[in-house]
């Protein structure tokens, strides 16, 4: 997708507020970029976590979404951030999320975040609930 692609309609206008930007989704797995902005520092000058959740919630979530079927819809029922470097301003950011098994009624994702260094700056495993809607 190029940078000024819109969010397909099943994503969050959340992630277009953060500042997300969709790199490509598809066949199980979703991959979203975001540079480090001077809103998104903590008090310590670095990107503050909750912005590498929402990054790796994004990408695992539109990794999943890829998969459904018109009539179902999934959700976040757990996922575990790990984070393994900080992140400055100026930095992008590059969350890969994909489908490590996807059931009935539950799917396993993980994923990571990498800097343009290719530095691991994050990792996620979760669990998302599906179900059917009318």
């Amino acid at each position: 997708m190029e940078d000024d692609t819109m969010f397909p309609p099943t994503f969050p206008g959340f992630g277009r507020m953060v500042g997300l930007r969709p790199v490509s989704i598809g066949d199980g797995e979703c991959t979203v970029e975001v540079t480090v902005l001077q809103s998104h520092l903590n008090a310590g000058s670095v990107a503050h976590g909750g912005l590498h959740a929402t990054l790796l919630d994004t990408a695992l979530g539109g990794a999943l979404l890829s998969l459904v079927a018109p009539k179902e819809w999934c959700a976040t029922a757990e996922i575990v951030v790990s984070y393994i470097r900080p992140s400055k301003e100026g930095t992008t950011l590059t969350a890969n999320g994909r489908v490590v098994k996807r059931g009935k009624n539950i799917a396993h994702m993980e994923g990571e975040i990498t800097d343009s260094k290719g530095l691991l700056i994050a990792t996620a495993k979760g669990t998302w609930a599906i179900w059917k809607v009318d």
